[in-house]
């Protein structure tokens, strides 16, 4: 195939486009809400600094992952390969603020420290994400695929699809509107009047809804207008030198962090694959961890991911283009500082049922992409993210409330129907828990159990280190975790030495 017909934009990218912007754009918001009312960080810092620096590593993931696509298309002889969605980490973004940039401020009173200490931390964790490169590939090749995918459902339906459905259905005149044409679209094939992509017809409609019938405030939208202005990402490795030594009592819990990062990548890189884009797993690790390091330099302590959805911008027609327009449209709305203006003209219930699809596609393929008996171990690796949903939803509202889950007392809650000690054990490093017991699951319905006394031996080392199951990284954290997990190991080698044989006649 001559490399100029590799089409770099098609009208497919437009649904995909706005998608993957949504989603970012939403994360950023949130990232903006978090840094300046919950941290109390200046805006100078927030909308001068971070927010121009995390544009910038956004469009370097979208160009880049979109590059990898074209490379594909071009060594494939195809015109439908789909690249690699990507943007700022979520769940780093919450630990981020929480565990570093909030507490050197609170101890310091000073917030370029802080940032700096963020940065710092960034760094690091885009090194370790880096470093998967070298073993992502060997990890692919022995974790199941059932996990992978199971872990991926998990997320999906809870931190991709859960809050934007709710969403929906809080505000239905809108939501509904916007959801029931995304489901005629990319689930019944219905053609949009004048053949308008569909994603843009739901944001269209949502958006004049929302203006009828008065939900836009037209003086906010005035005022955002005064805000916009010119700010640029800029390099400085000073800032990450003097912010190791405040970051440097918070860099070990970096590690699990990075080693998250990198194993949700392989996640989506199996999920790309089953969906028919094969990428090369070493080059993808090493693109995040690098364009997370550029975040670091200049000024964002956020680390970029391989998003979630794959296959989903795929079944909407999206292609290339979408994923380094996407970049390039997040970096300029952030060096304009037009982010505010964006939010007072959509609403983002008009959007936000993008995201249901995303998480409705993800969570069926981790069923339809395997053999039905390992459906069970599917369903075992979602639980995990469930708990951690929950957990998270409970510490929001309690915190607003004034109050922590310790204070009110762990038993105090269990006797109201509230298992939160058992969300925070099972739901503390969701990602790995749950590839880790649908790995064991899927070795037990295999009779492979030497491998899940493998996995198991994994898993109580992770614990022992606090990488999994407790909520601060150290040494014997979670003893009575991990004594259940040798137990449990005992358990597999007394069965396949005893039993196996047994029940295989």
């Amino acid at each position: 195939m001559d490399k100029h017909r590799v089409k770099i934009w098609d009208k497919g990218d437009i649904n995909g486009f706005f998608g993957l912007f949504t989603n970012n754009l939403s994360n950023i918001l949130v990232m903006a809400s978090l840094l300046t009312i919950s941290i109390g960080m200046p805006s100078w810092i927030v909308y001068g600094r971070i927010l121009p620096a995390v544009g910038l590593s956004i469009f370097a993931s979208g160009l880049y992952y979109a590059w990898m696509g074209y490379k594909l298309a071009l060594r494939e002889e195809r015109n439908d390969v789909t690249a690699l969605p990507s943007g700022t980490s979520v769940p780093h973004m919450f630990l981020i603020v929480f565990m570093v940039i909030g507490p050197v401020y609170w101890d310091t009173g000073d917030p370029e420290l802080a940032w700096y200490a963020g940065l710092a931390w960034c760094l690091i964790e885009g090194i370790i994400e880096a470093l998967g490169s070298v073993i992502g590939p060997g990890l692919r090749r022995v974790i199941p695929r059932a996990a992978m995918l199971g872990s991926l459902a998990g997320v999906s339906i809870t931190f991709i699809a859960m809050n934007p459905t709710m969403q929906a259905f809080n505000l239905p005149y809108i939501g509904f509107v916007s959801l029931a044409i995304i489901l005629l679209g990319w689930f019944g094939n219905v053609k949009m009047p004048f053949n308008i992509p569909v994603g843009l017809f739901a944001i269209i409609l949502g958006t004049i809804i929302g203006w009828g019938t008065g939900h836009m405030d037209y003086n906010a939208l005035v005022t955002s207008f005064t805000h916009v202005k010119f700010e640029y990402a800029r390099f400085s490795i000073a800032n990450i030198i003097h912010g190791m030594k405040y970051a440097s009592p918070y860099l070990a819990a970096a590690i699990p962090l990075g080693v998250y990062n990198f194993f949700e990548s392989i996640d989506n890189i199996e999920s790309a694959s089953i969906a028919g884009d094969s990428y090369g797993v070493s080059e993808t690790l090493l693109a995040n961890g690098a364009t997370s390091i550029l975040a670091s330099l200049f000024g964002s302590p956020f680390p970029t991911a391989v998003f979630i959805g794959h296959p989903g911008w795929k079944s909407m027609g999206a292609k290339l283009g979408y994923s380094w327009v996407m970049g390039l449209v997040v970096m300029l709305i952030t060096w304009f500082n037009i982010i505010e203006l964006l939010s007072n003209l959509i609403p983002i219930i008009a959007v936000v049922p993008i995201l249901v699809y995303i998480g409705l596609v993800i969570g069926a393929q981790a069923f339809t992409a395997v053999d039905g008996k390992y459906a069970p171990a599917v369903m075992l690796g979602i639980i995990p993210w469930i708990a951690d949903w929950v957990r998270n939803n409970i510490d929001t509202a309690l915190d607003l409330a004034g109050k922590a889950a310790g204070e009110i007392g762990f038993q105090e809650l269990a006797i109201a129907g509230v298992e939160y000690e058992g969300m925070m054990i099972l739901g503390t490093g969701a990602i790995l828990v749950s590839m880790i017991w649908c790995s064991i699951c899927v070795f037990i319905i295999d009779r492979e159990l030497n491998k899940a006394i493998i996995t198991t031996f994994i898993a109580a080392g992770l614990t022992f280190v606090g990488a999994i199951h407790s909520p601060e990284v150290g040494l014997g954290k979670a003893n009575d975790v991990v004594i259940g997990y040798l137990i449990i190991a005992l358990l597999l080698f007394v069965t396949d030495r005893f039993q196996v044989g047994t029940l295989e006649e």
